[in-house]
């Protein structure tokens, strides 16, 4: 057991959540990551409609009895979300978490999620939006560095020094991230004060992530070098994995493109391809710059096992210095 605030406010074995990935995370998915002691949030944003989304959530029940989180999308999106389609779901099955993230902080919901019970966690880049969750009422923010894969903002502030600024400006517990792979980054942010860690690249390379096994291959090759910025011109910025269409991307904010440009190369269809069809060239691919870390595909309670077991040795090593 690795018991921390974040632990005992969502009833989970250890403080690892895996981050949401936008056409990967479903029902197998999640619930192999909270049946492994971990919290796995089902991404709302995958589902056309609230019976899909309820057969997901309902799969999720029987694959395991521990807790999972539902993420509630506050992004601009070319299909609009009908985030209270997805409250009536959670709230009809009985789900208890609920992480939004977004370019806002959730009020337009908290007052129905709170009313409900339901335990809220606000995803955000920065002290001021992390203060701006908190004072609406949520239970606990996350926060990741600018080494993170999918979204990282447009502050540019790295997770060494984002993760104690928010810790010491806020109340309720934090959760962190950002190029997190493995049990050493765990213990670093601890060690900066938050109560749990958000990891999601180091799971991208988990057997039961549903990715083609030709994307996986070349991820496992991959090294920190190998991530780049996009879509900086929208104020939207995305750390990725470098590959055509990513370059392309660059190419074409650099000479000015606009969001009609640049829809047809960028759609989140592409990216949905490319995971079922391993063409690695055809999508936008979210991936942090700890990929470097990442060099070998496993269950995902065999990941969740070694994380623990090298944050537990980290410990060890690093209390042996203070020894007399």
């Amino acid at each position: 057991m690795l018991q921390t605030k974040i632990t005992k406010m969502l009833n989970i074995r250890y403080p690892i959540i895996v981050g949401t990935m936008v056409h990967l995370s479903r029902a197998e998915f999640i619930g192999a990551i909270s049946e492994a002691g971990a919290l796995g949030i089902l991404a709302s944003a995958n589902y056309a409609d609230k019976e899909e989304f309820r057969r997901d959530v309902k799969r999720v029940k029987e694959m395991t009895k521990n807790p999972f989180a539902v993420n509630l999308s506050l992004f601009r999106a070319l299909r609009k979300l009908e985030n209270d389609d997805y409250i009536d779901v959670i709230l009809d099955e009985g789900v208890s978490i609920v992480e939004t993230s977004g370019h806002k902080a959730p009020e337009e919901y908290i007052d129905r999620l709170k009313k409900n019970n339901i335990t809220v966690i606000h995803k955000c880049v920065g002290v001021r939006y992390a203060k701006k969750a908190e004072s609406i009422g949520v239970d606990a923010v996350t926060v990741v560095g600018f080494e993170n894969g999918g979204a990282t903002g447009t502050l540019d502030i790295t997770t060494l020094c984002l993760v104690p600024r928010v810790v010491d400006n806020l109340n309720i517990p934090v959760i962190a991230g950002g190029g997190i792979s493995d049990g050493r980054g765990i213990m670093a942010i601890l060690s900066l004060g938050a109560e749990g860690v958000i990891m999601g690249t180091r799971f991208l390379l988990s057997e039961e992530c549903p990715m083609h096994p030709k994307v996986k291959e070349v991820l496992v090759n991959a090294s920190e070098l190998d991530t780049i910025l996009v879509l900086r011109s929208l104020q939207n910025t995305h750390r990725v994995l470098k590959n055509k269409v990513a370059e392309t991307t660059v190419e074409m904010e650099a000479r000015k493109a606009d969001l009609d440009e640049l829809r047809h190369v960028i759609t989140g269809e592409r990216t949905k391809n490319m995971y079922k069809e391993g063409d690695i060239d055809q999508g936008l691919l979210p991936c942090g710059q700890g990929i470097g870390l990442v060099k070998e595909v496993k269950p995902v309670k065999q990941i969740i096992e070694d994380l623990v077991h090298e944050a537990r040795g980290t410990y060890s090593n690093l209390s042996s210095l203070f020894e007399k």
